[in-house]
């Protein structure tokens, strides 16, 4: 009798982590569902892509866990891990394509290095990609002629070029006008729904995420600060998520970063 398939995802318990002395994550725990697009929110620095790497192998943590479909990932030998990174998507910050490489290369890239499929396919494969993405035009295109949007699309496709059970985000609005935060916020959930994958969004940008996500983390100062479904945020009366809702410069998050008083700094009694 076969077992039935885990809620979960990702399960994240405990987890530490530290840059030398530099504390960056303090006992983060979430939990994602599969099937869910969830965004982890929070300031530069809090430590959102330090947590993209340890789901991803590169980092190993201090303490605590990371599994991914049941396997806990600093655990998994090089063999492992690489298997678990072929059913993972990766989206980078401002794109990452190979600017030396077409569009079509770029999004064939993943397929030529990790697959033994023949050219004939790879070609119908890319299309399809490019397609889903609304560019199927420009596969013989540089990356050096895209606009910021459509580089932005050809990483989505880049990204899904395997059919991953699970496709990371790291600041896919970061830079973008309007028009093509929209189209790329729309894209991520309509293509996680179509492909039935999983996706994290790891961004600061809070206005476009609540439209697409179906749950929310916000990360400050290397804790999970708060939490909940994207539709109550807005009415949440968490001073943090506040802040974040309302984009005011100053309150949990402090608009000066931690010094000595001014007035000691300039020799005075009061400022």
């Amino acid at each position: 009798m076969n077992q039935p398939t885990p809620e979960y995802l990702v399960e994240i318990t405990d987890l530490h982590f530290a840059y030398g002395d530099r504390l960056v994550l303090k006992g983060i725990n979430l939990r994602i569902q599969r099937g869910k697009v969830v965004a982890i929110l929070g300031v530069s620095g809090s430590g959102k892509t330090s947590l993209l790497r340890l789901l991803g192998g590169q980092l190993k943590p201090r303490r605590g866990s990371v599994k991914i479909a049941g396997q806990v990932v600093h655990e998994l030998d090089d063999d492992g891990l690489y298997r678990l990174r072929r059913d993972m998507g990766m989206m980078f910050q401002m794109g990452g394509l190979y600017s030396d490489m077409s569009v079509f290369d770029n999004v064939a890239f993943p397929m030529r290095e990790l697959t033994d499929l023949p050219e004939e396919l790879i070609h119908d494969l890319v299309s399809m990609k490019l397609h889903a993405v609304g560019l199927r035009g420009v596969s013989a295109m540089m990356t050096g002629e895209l606009s910021g949007g459509m580089a932005r699309r050809v990483a989505l496709a880049r990204a899904i070029a395997l059919d991953p059970m699970l496709i990371m985000y790291d600041e896919p609005f970061a830079g973008l006008d309007p028009i093509s935060l929209n189209v790329v916020a729309s894209l991520i959930r309509r293509l996680n729904d179509a492909l039935n994958v999983t996706s994290i969004i790891v961004t600061y940008d809070m206005s476009e995420s609540l439209k697409v996500v179906d749950y929310v983390y916000f990360v400050h100062d290397g804790e999970v600060v708060a939490e909940g479904p994207a539709a109550e945020m807005y009415s949440s009366d968490n001073p943090f998520v506040q802040q974040f809702v309302n984009a005011k410069p100053d309150g949990p998050v402090a608009f000066q970063y931690p010094s000595e008083p001014y007035g000691a700094e300039l020799g005075v009694t009061a400022i």
